[in-house]
């Protein structure tokens, strides 16, 4: 990095972020908060019942209310609304039913949109609902995925005649990448077989989703609280036939995503047919009830596992057959979400054999789709839970298997069985750093003296080390795992006449403070005061190309492109100072924002200095073009690879189930880091939402398919009461694939706190016999978990 002579650099320093004022104020723009002259405001109905037919539908009274403009069903748009697309069709053969907006002849979930409302004011829209008849023909429901593959089955889409949406296999010995499973089972000291359940998640962002669509002479402009503008725009011009040039699309700030908001929605494509058909400006915001039943949801696997070992402890092979929720329809990603987790479920081991077997299936609920670590987490869950089970097979401590299989730092880059080359990384440094932390020993040996006492209050202590695939970037790779799209990321550097900076990057934040990252990077580069940089972002008007943020890529490919685009401005910058200088460009240097002439002290031009020369342009260089502004894209060869280990202590009560996270210590390497108090955030946001799958959320529907967790009160993310204080620390190995050395933090903590949390509980009461606990981990579930063993060893 560059750094000025008069401060220290601003890559690595703690501070307070930029956008905080105005979000943690509420003095910002968020969608909701847009009025528009003439705006009338949207109200939806959604089905009652999780299967039906639709055998009529009558909305005349609903429009002849006072101040109702427009009431529409499915068959009123059927025309104009397109099938919401899916970018990721994994197999050839996968089977991809057409997905409205507004359903039109058949309901598949409880929460499907059947009709919309137009109305002057948003109470008068809700009440007009009621006034919308609408007959439906129930039809069976199917739920559970190994029942909707059996013969017979109710079918989901009855035109495509099975509930299975594609199968997609990964065989090492297949792809040259290591050995047999089949031979490595049969050859096997130890086989484990073990099926594991990831629940159902729910997203549940702090700002619900909301769009305003204002229509303007043919062109229409949709704010939208999404995560990804650039690509919306571009997918909504596809579903609708709208051309793309007269769309524009803003991300104002947007209250979290999580995956949720990675998403073309239902919602966002009925505002803009409503805008288009009434020609108003239009309003929709979804009610936190409408959001945990229709907005998608996460996780919903069947995992059935099987690790094979030398009684050495060495793992000699991996299997997974997973089963895939698809719900009732294919969202944007919805297949590859499992894909992501294929390259995973090795982790950071040299197993010499792997086969993943992955079946997506169709159910009668909310369609899955990307949601925090998006596979990766589940991956992580399964081994990680696996290795635990083997240290217990073997009776070794749950580290020493670790140890004994993991990749040594000298080993990197390092190939896996599952075809990926991880480029840096040192998890002997991590995971020692987290054990002193943690006091590891100390904690072992508190254990044993309360098992020996029989203590009904029992400690668990929970391990688990991971890596994860960062920087979704490589379009060949996409490419190659049939993504639609590239990978790529954009930045514009605009250096303003007075000096000061203008930031344009095509990833959109919804709350991870790239304004203050990005703001350091760029102070660094060019040697302008932190405060004298605008970062814009979230327009696809202003920053007209991008693939947006998701899978913690901004960083690592934009921020890659930042650097880029700087390095270009010097560049540029450099010609005029040589002709100020008067001299050649091989004798300038450019250290700290400044211009010097190389052994002649004192003759030299600052960077304003240059921006104000180049504006008025009164004696520039022959031939140059009057501007530093500079542009540049970024597409990685590879990702990059977090890793970490994530420590965790719990006091279960043997009597009652309950369970009490008593220490936390996660040690994360997500390479060079921008700003700590960022990372420290980030790190604290994904273990609690990590923790929220091991003891809190799930998402249940009932056996007619309504979804009985339809509130906060009934669907339960912790409150900052419900946790632990976290300990965060990190090492650092920086990343090689791009030119920061960073490789991405947004999803460390989810991805490693599962995992370390179950293995804590099951570690605490496997003395018991007690091999697992189902997620989430509730107190009558530790319980019964407990009296199940007991009744099975009397």
């Amino acid at each position: 990095m560059t750094v000025t002579s008069d401060r220290p650099a601003e890559v690595g320093m703690a501070r307070l972020r930029k956008e905080d004022e105005r979000l943690i104020t509420g003095r910002t723009l968020w969608t909701d908060n847009i009025t528009i002259r003439g705006m009338v405001h949207l109200a939806i109905l959604r089905s009652p019942m999780a299967h039906a037919r639709i055998t009529g539908i009558d909305t005349s009274a609903a429009a002849a209310l006072p101040g109702v403009i427009a009431a529409f069903s499915g068959r009123d748009l059927a025309d104009e609304q397109g099938a919401l697309p899916c970018a990721w069709p994994v197999t050839d053969d996968i089977v991809t039913p057409d997905h409205p907006a507004l359903a039109v002849d058949e309901v598949r979930f409880a929460g499907e949109a059947v009709a919309v409302v137009a109305a002057r004011d948003q109470a008068t829209a809700l009440d007009a609902l009621e006034a919308i008849d609408v007959d439906y023909e129930p039809l069976p429901v199917v739920l559970d995925m190994e029942a909707a593959l059996a013969d017979g089955s109710p079918l989901v889409h009855e035109s495509k005649g099975t509930n299975k949406s594609y199968t997609w296999i990964f065989d090492s010995a297949e792809a040259g990448t290591g050995g047999s499973i089949d031979d490595a089972i049969a050859e096997a000291e130890v086989h484990l077989s073990r099926r594991y359940v990831q629940q159902r998640l729910i997203p549940a962002f702090m700002e619900p989703r909301s769009v305003v669509v204002e229509p303007t002479g043919g062109s229409f402009t949709m704010w939208s609280a999404t995560q990804i503008p650039h690509i919306l725009k571009l997918m909504l011009a596809l579903t609708t036939g709208i051309p793309e040039h007269k769309l524009r699309v803003v991300a104002p700030d947007v209250g979290g995503g999580f995956g949720g908001k990675l998403q073309v929605t239902p919602e966002e494509v009925i505002a803009l047919l409503v805008a288009k058909r009434t020609n108003k400006p239009v309003k929709y915001t979804e009610s936190r009830s409408e959001s945990l039943q229709a907005a998608h949801h996460g996780r919903d696997q069947i995992q059935q596992l099987d690790l094979t070992a030398r009684r050495d402890g060495t793992v000699t092979g991996f299997g997974v057959k997973l089963l895939a929720n698809m719900g009732a329809y294919l969202g944007l990603v919805t297949p590859g979400i499992p894909i992501l987790g294929a390259f995973m479920f090795n982790a950071i081991y040299k197993f010499p054999a792997y086969r993943f077997d992955c079946t997506g299936v169709f159910t009668t609920t909310a369609w899955t789709d990307a949601y925090r670590g998006a596979g990766r987490p589940e991956a992580t869950y399964a081994v990680e839970r696996m290795m635990d089970e083997l240290a217990a097979e073997l009776g070794m401590d749950p580290m020493e298997v670790r140890r004994k299989n993991w990749i040594t730092h000298e080993e990197f880059p390092f190939t896996t069985v599952a075809g990926l080359t991880y480029d840096s990384g040192n998890y002997e440094a991590a995971t020692d750093q987290a054990m002193s932390t943690f006091g590891y020993d100390e904690l072992r040996r508190e254990q044993a003296e309360r098992r020996d006492r029989g203590d009904p209050v029992q400690l668990g202590i929970g391990v688990s080390t991971y890596t994860e695939m960062c920087g979704l970037a490589p379009s060949r790779v996409l490419g190659a795992l049939k993504y639609a799209a590239g990978g790529w990321e954009h930045a514009d550097v605009r250096m303003l006449a007075s000096g000061k900076v203008e930031v344009v990057t095509g990833t959109s934040p919804h709350g991870q403070g790239h304004d203050t990252a990005w703001s350091q990077i760029v102070a660094d580069q060019l040697g302008v005061p932190f405060e004298d940089v605008e970062i814009l972002h979230g327009d696809t008007r202003t920053s007209v190309k991008g693939m947006d943020t998701y899978g913690s890529r901004s960083l690592s490919v934009g921020g890659a492109a930042t650097v880029m685009a700087c390095q270009r401005v010097v560049e540029k910058a450099k010609k005029v100072a040589a002709h100020m200088l008067e001299c050649s460009e091989d004798d300038v240097e450019f250290v700290a924002g400044t211009f010097k002439v190389k052994g002649s002290p004192g003759s030299e031009k600052t960077i304003q200095d240059i921006a104000l020369a180049t504006f008025a342009a009164h004696d520039l260089p022959e031939g140059f073009e009057a501007s530093l502004d500079a542009s540049a894209t970024f597409d990685p060869e590879n990702f990059s690879y977090p890793h970490g280990t994530h420590l965790c202590a719990v006091e279960v009560d043997t009597e009652t189930g309950m369970t009490s996270i008593r220490s936390y210590v996660a040690v994360d390497d997500v390479g060079h880091v921008i700003n700590p108090m960022i990372v420290d955030g980030q790190v604290h946001g994904g273990i609690a939402q990590g923790i929220a799958q091991a003891l809190y959320e799930d998402a249940i529907y009932d056996a007619e398919g309504n979804l009985v967790t339809g509130t906060f009160v009934d669907y339960t993310p912790p409150t900052a009461a419900d946790l632990p204080a976290f300990t965060t620390s990190r090492t650092e190995t920086p990343a090689t694939t791009n030119p920061l050395g960073v490789k991405g933090v947004g999803e460390a903590g989810t991805i490693a706190s599962t995992p370390a949390v179950v293995n804590a509980i099951v570690d605490a009461v496997r003395p018991m016999g007690v091999t697992d606990v189902a997620m989430p981990c509730s107190p009558e579930r530790v319980w019964r978990a407990i009296q199940q063993a007991k009744d099975g060893a009397r």
